[in-house]
């Protein structure tokens, strides 16, 4: 595909690179830490073992992000260590979007490449998910979590959790447009893997 020379060397600069902020793994524990916009969002997806398993195979193979609507590169699972590029393309409108959600908004630039890292992983018996922080580049500093979890009773939820702050001049520049983005693309993300689930059990 085009700029797949540009994916590539983009890749091998994240690969070499440390995170940009100092509280790695803060979004495993109980509290996010201060001086950064912090947020949780929840959803119910299902109930059952089935429910769980499938929202969280989904989960760590990336199926938050694209669908979503993001691309993702290389596209290897989620393990910690792993270096990831995820790719915006604010122009390509006609990608189906789970449960209605709300369309990004297109952006002055025809594609923003996101260099991550995956900081943490679980896989338990009532919590399946990973998070990933932000790498030089990124215009954010900071991470963000994607957690399925399984109630006593049956219930599954899908968690995003995230702490963040501008790191470049157009996201500290973008001011509200930048928050409404990470929000819009929160809801795609909860709605996705409810979509995901449901799809699913048919």
């Amino acid at each position: 595909m085009a700029g797949e020379r540009g994916l590539r060397r983009a890749y091998g600069r994240a690969c070499g690179a440390e995170p940009s902020y100092g509280e790695v793994g803060a979004t495993g524990g109980s509290a996010l830490p201060g001086g950064y916009r912090v947020f949780r969002r929840r959803i119910r997806v299902g109930y059952g073992q089935d429910a769980f398993e499938r929202a969280g195979a989904y989960v760590l193979s990336w199926g938050v992000q694209r669908g979503a609507g993001f691309g993702v590169y290389p596209g290897t699972p989620a393990v910690p260590g792993a270096t990831t590029l995820v790719v915006l393309r604010p122009s390509r409108r006609s990608r189906p979007r789970p449960g209605g959600a709300a369309a990004l908004p297109r952006l002055p630039w025809p594609r923003l490449v996101i260099p991550c890292r995956v900081v943490w992983t679980v896989r338990a018996a009532e919590r399946i998910g990973f998070a990933y922080g932000t790498l030089p580049g990124h215009p954010e500093c900071g991470e963000e979590s994607f957690v399925v979890g399984r109630e006593a009773d049956g219930l599954v939820w899908f968690e995003v959790a995230a702490f963040s702050r501008p790191a470049r001049w157009y996201a500290r520049l973008g001011g509200p447009l930048t928050r409404l983005f990470q929000d819009l693309a929160t809801r795609r993300y909860l709605l996705a893997v409810a979509a995901a689930v449901r799809e699913g059990s048919h």
